[in-house]
């Protein structure tokens, strides 16, 4: 038997418990027992002291990366990639606004885009995230808190490529930060947004949805394959802001849901 956090009824973040009866899963023939880190996992998800994950979904984690950075890979670099790459087609020279930088998927789109020879400017919300951007190797950072920080962007040279962690908030500011035929990808939304269709029209620009789980087997293995060669270069540094114990894992959510600025990945470590 292992430990494992299970929700067994509808309710807060109290339903987050500790179960010590939970059968540990048996490995498949295509389920590695190597040291590595995963975007997906079967049943009881990765709430759990064993998880047996399909081989497909399981990349090697290099021993220059502890299990805490190797699990702020997958879904935040793997979704900074395919956002960046496979929806605005970025390329080298591009000049590209992350807006939200300071949260693990802007954290991990700075790092691929500078390896990927692009400009690159951030925003955060804290001076604590500014500072994590600017690490992380954009070539400018904006408190997006701050009343007069739209004039000092559009201020400078216009985004090929925007990165958008809160359209809801953002949106309709993105649509005038955009070059002819500049793309806007949305990571996240934290409810509705009205916008003038017209920002679009003039520019010939583009505002499209990203969900990492629409890729497809070639699209996944493409990402795979680039994040791992980064783990390897060197330039996949994962960020985490804070570490959890199994017991604290409903505070964990709790913590991201009402974050006031965003600083890396929050983690829930499994086992000491």
């Amino acid at each position: 038997m292992m430990r494992a956090v299970l929700v067994r009824q509808f309710g807060g973040i109290d339903q987050m418990k500790v179960a010590t009866d939970v059968t540990i899963p048996t490995l498949g023939d295509k389920q590695p027992g190597d040291r590595v880190f995963a975007c997906q996992t079967g049943q009881m998800g990765s709430l759990a002291e064993y998880v047996a994950v399909n081989e497909e979904n399981a990349f090697p984690l290099d021993d220059k990366l502890s299990f805490e950075q190797g699990a702020a890979i997958g879904i935040p670099y793997f979704t900074a990639y395919r956002a960046l790459f496979q929806k605005a087609k970025a390329k080298s020279g591009d000049r590209v606004l992350i807006h939200g930088a300071s949260g693990a998927v802007g954290l991990a789109a700075v790092q691929i885009a500078k390896a990927n020879g692009m400009h690159v400017t951030g925003t955060a919300g804290t001076q604590e995230g500014l500072d994590l951007v600017r690490t992380a190797g954009a070539d400018a950072v904006y408190n997006h808190k701050e009343k007069a920080y739209l004039k000092k962007l559009q201020n400078e040279e216009l985004f090929d490529v925007i990165l958008e962690m809160l359209a809801n908030v953002n949106l309709g500011n993105d649509l005038k930060l955009m070059k002819r035929h500049g793309r806007t990808i949305v990571v996240g939304s934290r409810g509705t947004v009205t916008v003038d269709p017209r920002e679009l029209m003039g520019n010939e620009s583009s505002v499209t949805g990203v969900a990492l789980l629409t890729a497809s087997p070639d699209e996944w293995s493409e990402i795979a394959a680039a994040i791992v060669d980064g783990i390897m270069a060197g330039w996949v540094k994962p960020i985490v802001d804070k570490v959890y114990s199994m017991e604290e894992a409903g505070q964990a959510h709790h913590d991201i849901i009402h974050s006031k600025g965003a600083k890396g990945k929050l983690i829930v470590k499994i086992q000491d």
